[in-house]
């Protein structure tokens, strides 16, 4: 031990206890299934998550995210025909306007190696991130999650063989960070809820 250490303490140790946490931390999600690190990483993200076996339970939790917002007969931005029939049931009203309370969306994909929903102009049309409500519901499939952006984007291309879609974003941050780095520069955080269904 050098004589610095006994006067003023080891702060590499500390550092050290520290990288080794995080190196096991990774070893342990790198073994997790895809759908145990989406789900892993998207929590962290700060992302709401609601996993549901069938349309009857989605449609119970998507009252519940309307009950629990006070957002019944609201205004609702939504652009997927899909979804329209779950939004007169509930009496809301869709379309662009300045006081849309929140964004209801499908997606393209669900990647797990950062928790994060993958859009693209199908959905967002060319909205930017920090251009859509600070509020979204994703309705999604388990069939949707895969491991990796690249993943993603082949499932895109596959997906889209002529009407390839523009406008191809990832929203990852669903809560102000507490203490942003150069990470968060540019982000647009959101409020995400995730309605799951199981479809598998």
């Amino acid at each position: 031990m050098s004589l610095f250490s006994k006067f003023f303490g080891s702060s590499s140790s500390a550092a050290d206890e520290e990288k080794v946490r995080e190196e096991q931390e990774t070893s342990n999600i790198s073994n997790m299934s895809i759908d145990e690190q989406f789900t892993y990483h998207f929590k962290k993200n700060g992302g709401k998550f609601l996993y549901c076996e069938n349309m009857d339970e989605l449609k119970e939790q998507f009252e519940n995210i309307l009950e629990e917002n006070d957002w019944f007969e609201s205004q609702v931005l939504c652009y997927d025909p899909k979804l329209f029939g779950l939004l007169d049931e509930n009496k809301l009203r869709y379309g662009m306007t300045s006081n849309t309370k929140f964004l209801f969306s499908t997606c393209e994909n669900l990647i797990a190696e950062e928790g994060s929903v993958l859009f693209s102009s199908k959905q967002i049309k060319q909205h930017k991130p920090n251009e859509l409500p600070t509020n979204i519901v994703v309705y999604a499939t388990t069939s949707q999650m895969l491991g990796t952006k690249s993943d993603g984007l082949t499932a895109i291309k596959k997906k889209y063989e002529r009407d390839f879609p523009t406008n191809i974003t990832a929203i990852k941050y669903f809560e102000k960070a507490k203490e942003e780095d150069f990470t968060h520069y540019g982000s647009s955080p959101k409020n995400l809820y995730l309605l799951l269904l199981e479809d598998l």
